[in-house]
């Protein structure tokens, strides 16, 4: 088996991703602290293509040199914008149709590999702080919770990692509807 090279990969280039469907998807990232998990962020978004991305609190903004690092130009793929309280986001994406979602753990949650997706909805998934996770404020005012199923000793996955697993769900199970 042999290695594709960086020009067989059919990358798109910037303008052109910016044209195409999207997954109807918005990631919210509620006062995540961590640059490095930004960036991730940003990148896995533009790899499975969201529609946007929300930094909330005190989640730092492109263009930062930390979040560079690990999103490697993703923060001129992928829209985004800054919005000081997620309960102002959370009613916004309300009001325009989105299914609201924190990815939590918490009581009545739904475990990701159980949820479902449908195609004619838009979802809005909210990302919390690396160390209190979503905020109370936020877990308020949603829609549903999704909970990422674990049977290891910690419980928790880091913010990155977890948004890499719940994106790539929903990328899985809708795919079929984005051509």
């Amino acid at each position: 088996m042999r290695k594709l090279k960086l020009e067989e990969l059919n990358r798109v280039d910037v303008t052109a991703f910016k044209k195409q469907i999207k997954l109807p998807v918005i990631v919210i990232l509620d006062n995540v602290r961590s640059m490095h998990n930004i960036g991730s962020i940003f990148r896995t978004s533009d790899g499975f293509a969201v529609e946007k991305i929300y930094l909330c609190g005190i989640t730092a903004q492109p263009p930062h040199r930390e979040i560079e690092k690990t999103a490697l130009g993703a923060t001129q793929s992928i829209d985004w914008l800054y919005f000081e309280n997620v309960p102002e986001v959370i009613q916004t994406l309300k009001t325009e149709g989105y299914r609201i979602i924190a990815i939590e753990q918490a009581e009545n949650s739904v475990m990701l590999n159980n949820y479902h997706p449908q195609s004619d909805e838009k979802y809005a998934l909210i990302f919390g702080n690396e160390v209190n996770g979503v905020s109370d404020e936020a877990m308020k005012l949603i829609d549903t919770c999704i909970e990422i199923p674990q049977v290891g000793t910690k419980h928790s996955f880091n913010i990155a990692v977890s948004a890499g697993v719940v994106l790539w769900d929903f990328f899985a199970k809708l795919n079929s509807n984005l051509n």
